[in-house]
């Protein structure tokens, strides 16, 4: 046996290709240095792997699950045919899952959830089950750490949870900011000022605010348009919205789409239209590319985050007119494909958001085998 074995390490997510938790997944998967980790990746609702999807040194698993809930008995036995040092589980209703099943657990097996949003905003908001919140407070401090975005995440989580701070760890969502950049094509956008949003097409990310915030916009810009990239259960509301405000050929929906950054070139500016949000990597990425950015006060994260930076601006409230306010204040300081540094996003670069998630692994890893 080697004086230092490699961790197993096994990733939960429910399938590859569904949003930021996938793509954080993913990144930290192939990241997480190969002579001190052996990776697994988990994915609970998909039948197959998407060939070439990530490096041959990350082994995946697909368990094929019609939903979540219905895993256990799958998930239980790739855990202790693995035997792992530790689960690194990244979405809320799985998170629950694993949780719940930890006592079945092989006993050296430390548990990490990531947590994905602002909780008392999300509980707030209403979408989510009636037993969430007492889900919070039972489950996650089952968990040897609940990894956040931000400080404010972290600190909502604590309140509402009842966790110890000291399980609490601020991570940053790594980002490949080369890859971004590098990505970007050379386009002829036209006329103008384009506006680009990403995220699932949920009532949470606003998207209805952000084309009645069109409207009024292009009073002052009559050729304003906005392409929306994204999936899911809003799709047909608003489209039918854009079309009952006359807005039908302003407004384009793309679908989901795997590299967003193919429409940054021809971008104006970067709308983030969320009624609440953690820290969304679509944000993350635009900031990358150096996208001028409008947002909504989603979450104490992106108030942190974009308050007082050159090339962000944010709207007083979630609303509307507030949002197109924030909008054409940009639009009248901004000149034709302006792009900005903002040097914030470095925090988020793979060379410094692995190193982060490889220590909190070993840490927890030590302290449960201990």
């Amino acid at each position: 046996m080697p004086a230092n074995p490699r961790l197993r390490v096994l990733l939960l997510i429910p399938h590859l290709g569904g949003g930021g938790a996938g793509q954080v997944a993913a990144l930290v998967a192939m990241g997480l240095g190969q002579e001190r980790f052996d990776v697994h990746l988990g994915l609970v609702t998909q039948g197959t792997a998407p060939a070439g999807y990530l490096p041959p040194s990350v082994t995946i698993h697909t368990l094929g699950a019609r939903r979540v809930r219905g895993a256990a008995f799958s998930l239980l036995r790739l855990i202790h045919r693995l035997h792992p040092d530790v689960i690194l589980s990244g979405m809320a209703h799985l998170n629950f899952l694993l949780l719940l099943l930890r006592p079945l657990f092989p006993r050296k097996t430390a548990v990490l959830v990531r947590q994905n949003g602002t909780a008392s905003a999300a509980l707030a908001f209403g979408d989510l089950p009636f037993y969430t919140r007492l889900a919070y407070r039972l489950l996650y401090p089952r968990a040897d750490r609940v990894i956040c975005q931000s400080q404010a995440m972290a600190d909502d989580l604590a309140q509402l949870a009842g966790i110890s701070k000291v399980r609490l760890a601020v991570l940053p969502n790594p980002v490949d900011i080369e890859a971004i950049r590098r990505s970007i094509p050379a386009t002829s956008p036209g006329p103008g000022p384009h506006l680009l949003a990403i995220g699932r097409l949920a009532k949470v990310k606003g998207f209805d605010l952000l084309i009645r915030a069109l409207l009024l916009v292009r009073g002052s810009y009559p050729n304003a348009d906005l392409t929306i990239a994204g999936a899911g259960p809003e799709e047909d509301p608003l489209k039918m919205l854009a079309v009952d405000l006359s807005l039908r050929d302003a407004v384009r929906f793309v679908g989901h789409v795997d590299r967003p950054s193919a429409f940054f070139a021809g971008t104006t500016l970067f709308a983030l239209s969320s009624r609440h949000e953690g820290l969304p990597n679509a944000l993350l990425e635009a900031a990358a590319a150096g996208l001028p950015l409008v947002a909504t006060p989603a979450s104490g994260g992106v108030l942190d985050l974009l308050r007082g930076q050159p090339g962000a601006w944010l709207a007083a409230e979630v609303s509307a007119e507030a949002l197109a306010d924030s909008l054409l204040a940009a639009l009248v300081a901004l000149s034709p494909g302006q792009r900005f540094p903002h040097p914030f996003v470095e925090q988020f670069s793979l060379q410094r958001a692995i190193p982060a998630y490889e220590q909190l692994i070993e840490s927890a890893v030590r302290e449960r085998q201990a």
